[in-house]
């Protein structure tokens, strides 16, 4: 791998915002996810759950209800009194509807998928038809008093505890007319609707039971806690020869340390979130048919996009949070010492600048251009671009003035490696080229979508002589771009998987692109086609453990002195894949490539591979070569997160 000197980095204070509610699509096997700071992502269950895409939160919208209609048609509800609709392609909103009922706490969607019902702070419950467009108010149930058919009265004792308030926090209704609720006394209550009457109880908790999900065949279902534990119940025969049913309490799970304020529940998988912010997914195992990746239980608990940029000239990184940015100058030491040494600071990590957003909008996304002069930023609704001069230990910061509205909302931006233009990713599926001078900018071009689409583009490349750009979109495919006769130069062959990062190397000109089932291909811009190493890997293949991690690589770069190296990271590992080497075979060890150093260098030689990884640095958000002997590893590990979250509820342990 070759020795390089590492800045390790800590000082990123990044905190997930913690899952508020989840929406499980069957018919696209996709999972929406909700977040307290009205964040909405979209993972691709079967593109090795990646998060394909996100919606950036708002300070007023905090979404209490999620739900999939029509098909690929995403609604949410929250506390503003608002329904929303959301665009998949373009990546916005496009609608909100207020429903003038108060803040909304649930909502459901008709088994047809064509209506939607809300239920409101003022107690009533809101029809509303789904139209090809929008959506439209059909009935409004009022307050029920006294022409309800049932009225079923839940157990006011409450952890032992007489006359307390129980809080009915979810139910689902079966096809049979068996309800099923959950409450605050820890209770999992099964419930005749024909008679109202209760039909069995379940303490499973000595805390609240917060939400509840039904299999599509209503077979089992799964309930999470507040201590933190989520349980399986399963529809199972009394006996071995019998014909008739009943609901037994299966399996219990404790992946989370803090509530589980929601659940969903997909074919083969429990799927878990709340408050320590991890999306959790714990797999059947008698429902997984292939014993891949899908069989591993998983947290997820980083974005899978990048909030990190670097200016390698004067060693800046610049942090994205919701609604600030950071600006930091690595440390610098003067002493020396051998591999593995832990070198002390001859001068610290300066905080240079604190940038807060105006408004209540989060964050999309952010860049620092190479050279350190040039920072932008984005929110839905503004694009920010600032010019800023270093002098000594001072920086100022101007704002530049009067960015044209086309620039508004943009989902990615990238300079160019001399940083005289800025390539700008519109949420209406234009590319935009700015021309950078002075502290003044000019638009250039725009290239618009392909075929008259709104396809959002979301990643974005540009080589290091600034003759190339490529863009990737939301269904796969990547578009190569002239900068200097501004037209479209090519198409990369289409994948069947979403793209999670990709680089044009210096020199050669070629594209190299890592997919989210971990194949990573080489296409040269030149020659428009695969190059013959990428051949070579897909006629072999990779190593079977490669293609098993359950990370997606979000970073991709080069070295400057040595060609034939791609570097590239995930959350848990950094590798270094040298061309010049021959592929590891399933045989092969994958993680330790190389023999003991007592062995002879034919034998080290014989049996070196092409992929040198290390797994020392993680969580790994952001790494990067400085320069050609220094690299900058970014890290947050999961203890500085937890402690920052309010405590959990304490349980009673055995003997304490």
């Amino acid at each position: 791998m070759g020795e390089f000197k590492v800045h390790r980095v800590r000082f990123f204070n990044y905190v997930p915002s913690g899952i508020r509610c989840v929406a499980y699509n069957n018919q696209s096997n996709r999972l929406a996810v909700s977040r307290t700071d009205g964040t909405v992502e979209v993972y691709n269950l079967s593109a090795n759950y990646f998060q394909e895409k996100f919606f950036p939160g708002h300070e007023s919208r905090a979404t209490e209800a999620l739900c999939w209609a029509e098909g690929q048609r995403l609604f949410s509800a929250g506390l503003n009194g608002e329904i929303m609709e959301y665009d998949l392609q373009a990546l916005n909103i496009k609608y909100a509807v207020d429903v003038f009922g108060g803040p909304i706490w649930s909502m459901a969607v008709s088994p047809s998928g064509s209506q939607l019902l809300v239920g409101c702070e003022d107690g009533s419950v809101k029809l509303f038809q789904i139209t090809p467009d929008k959506i439209q108010f059909e009935r409004n149930f009022d307050r029920q008093k006294r022409s309800a058919i049932h009225k079923m009265i839940v157990d006011r004792q409450h952890m032992g505890v007489s006359k307390r308030k129980c809080i009915v926090w979810g139910v689902a209704f079966l096809s049979d007319g068996t309800v099923i609720s959950v409450d605050s006394a820890g209770k999992v209550q099964f419930w005749d609707s024909a008679t109202g009457t209760l039909v069995k109880s379940h303490l499973i908790a000595n805390a609240d039971v917060q939400s509840i999900a039904v299999a599509e065949q209503e077979d089992s279902f799964v309930v999470g806690t507040a201590e933190g534990t989520v349980f399986h119940f399963q529809l199972v025969p009394v006996t071995s020869n019998s014909s008739e049913k009943q609901w037994v309490r299966t399996k219990p799970f404790q992946h989370h340390t803090h509530d589980v304020r929601t659940v969903a529940h997909s074919p083969t998988a429990l799927i878990s979130g709340g408050t320590d912010t991890h999306l959790v997914i714990r797999p059947l195992m008698e429902k997984v048919e292939v014993k891949n990746y899908d069989a591993a239980l998983r947290k997820i608990t980083f974005p899978h996009r990048r909030l990190i940029s670097c200016s390698k000239k004067r060693q800046l990184l610049l942090f994205q949070f919701a609604h600030h940015l950071e600006l930091w100058r690595l440390g610098s030491t003067v002493a020396t010492g051998k591999n593995g040494d832990t070198l002390p600071l001859s001068k610290n990590a300066d905080h240079l600048l604190h940038l807060k957003t105006k408004g209540p909008e989060n964050i999309i996304c952010s860049c620092i251009s190479l050279c350190g002069s040039w920072i932008a930023y984005s929110t839905v609704s503004r694009f920010f671009l600032y010019r800023l001069n270093y002098e000594h230990d001072n920086i100022s910061l101007k704002r530049v003035s009067k960015m044209p509205p086309f620039l508004r909302c943009a989902l990615q931006i990238l300079f160019s490696e001399d940083s005289t233009k800025l390539f700008v990713a519109s949420n209406q599926g234009a590319l935009h080229i700015v021309q950078l001078s002075g502290g003044s900018f000019k638009h250039l071009h725009a290239f618009q979508p392909q075929s008259g689409t709104v396809e959002a583009m979301c990643l974005l490349a540009v080589s290091s002589d600034g003759n190339w750009l490529a863009a990737s979109g939301t269904s796969a495919g990547v578009h190569v771009y002239n900068v200097k006769q501004l037209k479209l130069h090519c198409t990369v062959p289409a994948y069947n998987f979403p793209v999670t990062a990709m680089a044009i190397a210096p020199n050669t000109n070629n594209l190299v692109i890592a997919h989210s089932d971990q194949q990573v291909f080489e296409y040269s811009i030149p020659d428009k086609q695969y190059t013959d190493w990428s051949r070579t890997v897909q006629k072999q293949g990779f190593h079977h453990l490669w293609l098993q991690r359950d990370t997606p690589i979000t970073h991709i770069s080069f070295h400057p002195k040595r060609p034939m190296h791609i570097l590239l990271h995930d959350a848990y590992m950094f590798c270094i894949i040298d061309k010049s080497l021959p592929l590891p075979n399933d045989k092969t060890l994958l993680y330790n490539p190389f023999p003991p150093t007592n062995e002879s260098d034919v034998v080290r030689r014989r049996t070196a591979h092409a992929f040198k990884i290390s797994k020392i640095y993680k969580p790994l958000l952001f790494m990067d070569l400085l320069d050609e002997r220094t690299l900058v590893a970014v890290e947050r590990p999961l203890d500085d997160i937890i402690a920052q979250l309010p405590p959990p509820i304490k349980k009673k342990k055995f003997g304490t």
